[in-house]
């Protein structure tokens, strides 16, 4: 698995996110710049958290703007893998790539906690490692992560089992306790929590390390499967 780092004037987790993956035997992971054009010779596209271009305007926009994200979105659009956390969760719903927006969170401060999640689909991409319904334990860190979409739009996410975390304590307001959902098509996830912040024990847990496994399953799959 060779995933490609993106990296944005501002970007803060994305060293964290290159480490993460490579700790993974058989994947290999590059920083991208926001100013390429290009994502080929990719299996997975990550884009990190952060303070995208210091979140002017609001969390993701400018970002979705880049250059990179034409190729980000033909990426997409061609069935790769594309994960975005925290602030890359802002930015793919910025971009179209995934419904709903993230707003200030409810208490209007800034959380940064251990976040208790349920792994509420392990059939995608991004959670095959998981047992169903794992009881798992992430970091978070956000001042705009409350989920919102109408009501329209999360009964279409519940129906077509496109939430995949869900807090166990509503620490942000967000809908439905979403932490992290997908498209429809399943290549796609946006999560607020923090995934690469919890690969290995001295940093407090490993319960993020399967996100990174899970994607090194599905593309080794995808590839014997000639896509």
């Amino acid at each position: 698995m060779k995933a490609a780092v993106l990296s944005f004037p501002g970007s803060n987790c994305d060293q964290d996110l290159l480490w993460a993956t490579r700790l993974v035997a058989g994947a290999t992971a590059e920083l991208v710049p926001a100013s390429a054009r290009t994502l080929t010779g990719f299996d997975v596209v990550m884009i990190p958290g952060g303070f995208s271009y210091g979140d002017y305007l609001c969390s993701g926009a400018i970002a979705s703007l880049a250059p990179i994200m034409a190729a980000v979105q033909r990426f997409a659009a061609a069935g790769g893998y594309i994960i975005g956390i925290c602030n890359g969760f802002q930015i793919l719903t910025a971009a179209g790539l995934l419904p709903g927006a993230l707003q200030s969170n409810a208490q209007l401060d800034f959380v940064c906690a251990p976040a208790p999640l349920t792994v509420v689909n392990n059939s995608t991409a991004f959670t095959n490692a998981y047992a169903d319904g794992a009881q798992i334990t992430l970091p978070i860190a956000h001042g705009e992560g409350n989920y919102y979409a109408d009501a329209d739009t999360l009964a279409s996410l519940e129906r077509h089992h496109q939430v995949v975390f869900r807090y166990q304590h509503n620490p942000n307001g967000s809908a439905h306790d979403i932490a992290g959902i997908t498209n429809r098509a399943g290549n796609v996830l946006g999560m607020m929590p923090h995934p690469e912040r919890a690969v290995e024990a001295i940093l407090g847990g490993t319960d993020g390390l399967g996100v990174f496994t899970s994607l090194l399953t599905a593309t080794k799959e995808a590839a014997y499967a000639g896509r």
